[in-house]
């Protein structure tokens, strides 16, 4: 199969099934990151990954990485650890702030470009995209952000700079998730630390079914509003 390359002119993508084995899930090159081609591309199970001074490169990896909320795994040292925090976790209270912190900080370097920070900056402006805020007093020491898809979440990055404050915004985060009928979070590709905490590989015709299912099953009134949510 050929890498496809993209139009500006037109916000359609080719079929996931034919993204490339090697590297896996390469699918097309090229268009942009305007709001409407990023939804677009989130609803048919692809996502953009591209490294500065690339071309915009887009993705559909088969085997895809998900969470389910209520299987978010809780290490019995997590469990004391949430017991006694000194945390407080927010949603949508600092958005840019959440984005420069999964950018920053990073020794492999980030692929959260200048180009991508203003497409998803331009996303949480829309009321598409959203973050979950870990503060200690008043400084920010770590959280997530991504994408709200009806029912399914796509997380895109978390970071943390004190203990546990990545795993504290997903814990408390599922949670939250899971009383607002939310049903499966996408971590894209499996790594040590998202395994670590519950999340699985399936069958991206598995994931695309998913997407197909849940993209228009709405979350209940309220779960996307500024708030503390611990």
């Amino acid at each position: 199969m050929r890498l496809v390359q993209l139009s500006r002119d037109s916000l359609n993508f080719p079929p996931p099934e034919m993204a490339l084995r090697e590297p896996n899930g390469l699918l097309a090159m090229g268009g942009d990151l305007s709001p409407a081609r990023l939804l677009n591309a989130y609803q048919h199970g692809i996502f953009p990954w591209f490294s500065s001074g690339d071309p915009i490169l887009w993705w559909s990896p088969d085997p895809r990485a998900v969470l389910l909320p209520e299987q978010f795994h809780l290490s019995r040292s997590m469990k004391r650890f949430h017991r006694q925090s000194p945390y407080r976790v927010t949603m949508n209270q600092s958005f840019a702030a959440v984005i420069e912190g999964c950018a920053s900080g990073r020794d492999e370097g980030t692929w959260i470009t200048f180009e991508m920070k203003r497409a998803w900056l331009r996303l949480y402006e829309l009321g598409h995209a959203h973050s979950v805020e870990v503060w200690n007093e008043q400084q920010l020491v770590g959280g997530l952000y991504g994408l709200a898809l009806g029912q399914i979440f796509c997380g895109e990055s978390m970071f943390s700079r004190q203990q546990n404050a990545s795993k504290t915004a997903l814990w408390v985060f599922c949670q939250h998730f899971i009383r607002h009928q939310g049903q499966l979070i996408d971590c894209q590709v499996l790594n040590s630390h998202t395994a670590s905490l519950g999340a699985q590989e399936i069958s991206r015709a598995d994931y695309l079914q998913y997407v197909q299912r849940l993209v228009n099953q709405p979350v209940s009134e309220g779960c996307w509003q500024t708030q503390t949510l611990f």
